[in-house]
């Protein structure tokens, strides 16, 4: 695949103090306000009450200083909440490549933007899978940054304890070049990965043969690279949607007290569930979650990496129902969301694959991302 952005990793851009995004379209997810814009969230509801923003968010600012072009504003699943793209009020997001296929969610309309070639990247969020689910299902390219990285000044989140910034695109090899937009000032030099650790077949018993075939793939390349490879057990893993979306329900529900009505009924539901949760239940689904973390971090402080399909199927059919597809997708995403890990996705001929690293490793595992993308050109080419 012929690289999209505009320089090799290694010139650090135009060689005159220009960014590497410097003259490129990017799109935008519509829950960062844009100046002269609406910031819908997804929703007519909040696209008619906030007026069009009077001042760009942080994001577009640094956008806007590193020379990108900013091309429009895109769809989303509604209140970024949702894996499928589905969309009461603007229309469910079909794939410009595939028009009975959904583009999956909720950074729907950012990864359609990159796959037509509107924008050569796209700006979407992960909570729980928003980057990875649109990736794996499109073809594409994806990162999910670190917890914390960037400033949400004039961006709307969904759930602040998971909500992350990051980027759809077509390329691996152009990774490292994304990172700069929401990094900190203060960089640790990236490092080599040596080893990773990947899910057993055990995990994978609700997902698509295909999938699994690539995933055996990707375990085969990472190892090629010359990374040692080590297969975990995940059972422990049965408690992430337990404990990851009561804690989203609570945090969403507080950010959106007094419009449940305005909203689809399964948000709608949603919203009211996690307003119900008491005080005591909440607090013990946060100690749960801080051990979980914790055991993630002794994963990857010992295997460096992980690596799992993205999803479990390749294709989300438009007009089908999907009333059980968030809970299937959410096994799957929910883990790196607990972990708040940064994670590239690695498109593959069926599906698509996540890897993950400790958090703040974002550099090293995007460095390591373009090593992985150069590999597949060179294997397409022989």
């Amino acid at each position: 695949m012929a690289r999209t952005l505009s320089m090799p990793v290694s010139s650090g851009g135009f060689g005159n103090g220009r960014s590497p995004l410097w003259g490129l379209p990017i799109s935008v997810k519509d829950c960062f306000d844009l100046v002269g814009s609406p910031t819908s969230s997804g929703v007519s509801f909040y696209r008619d009450r906030s007026g069009k923003a009077e001042r760009d968010s942080w994001l577009v600012e640094q956008l806007r200083t590193a020379g990108a072009v900013i091309v429009g504003k895109t769809h989303l699943h509604p209140l970024a909440y949702g894996i499928t793209g589905e969309n009461p009020d603007y229309g469910d997001c079909a794939q410009p490549r595939d028009a009975g296929a959904l583009t999956g969610g909720s950074s729907s309309g950012a990864a359609a933007s990159v796959q037509e070639g509107s924008a050569v990247a796209a700006i979407g969020t992960d909570t729980g899978g928003s980057i990875r689910a649109p990736a794996a299902l499109c073809g594409l390219a994806g990162y999910r940054a670190t917890i914390g990285r960037g400033d949400w000044r004039g961006g709307a989140h969904l759930a602040e304890s998971f909500d992350t910034m990051g980027w759809l695109f077509r390329d691996l090899e152009d990774a490292p070049l994304l990172a700069a937009p929401f990094a900190p000032e203060q960089l640790v030099p990236p490092r080599r990965f040596t080893r990773f650790a990947y899910v057993a077949d055990s995990f994978l018993h609700d997902c698509e043969a295909s999938v699994v075939e690539s995933f055996h793939g990707s375990v085969r390349t990472l190892q090629a690279l010359g990374l040692n490879a080590h297969p975990i057990e995940t059972g422990w893993w049965a408690d992430a949607v337990e404990i990851f979306a009561p804690i989203q329900a609570s945090e969403a529900a507080q950010l959106h007290a007094g419009n449940f009505d305005q909203f689809e009924p399964a948000i709608r539901d949603r919203l009211k569930w996690g307003s119900s949760l008491s005080s005591s239940e909440v607090a013990s689904l946060r100690q749960r979650h801080a051990a979980f973390r914790a055991r993630m971090d002794e994963i990857l402080a010992g295997h460096e990496l992980i690596l799992l399909p993205s999803i479990p199927v390749a294709r989300l059919a438009l007009g089908a129902d999907h009333s059980q597809t968030r809970a299937r997708l959410l096994r799957y995403t929910a883990p790196f969301s607990l972990a708040g890990v940064p994670t590239v996705c690695v498109p593959c001929a069926q599906g698509g694959m996540q890897l993950a690293a400790a958090r703040g490793n974002d550099e090293s595992l995007l460095a390591f991302a373009a090593e992985i993308g150069a590999r597949g050109r060179s294997a397409v080419s022989d």
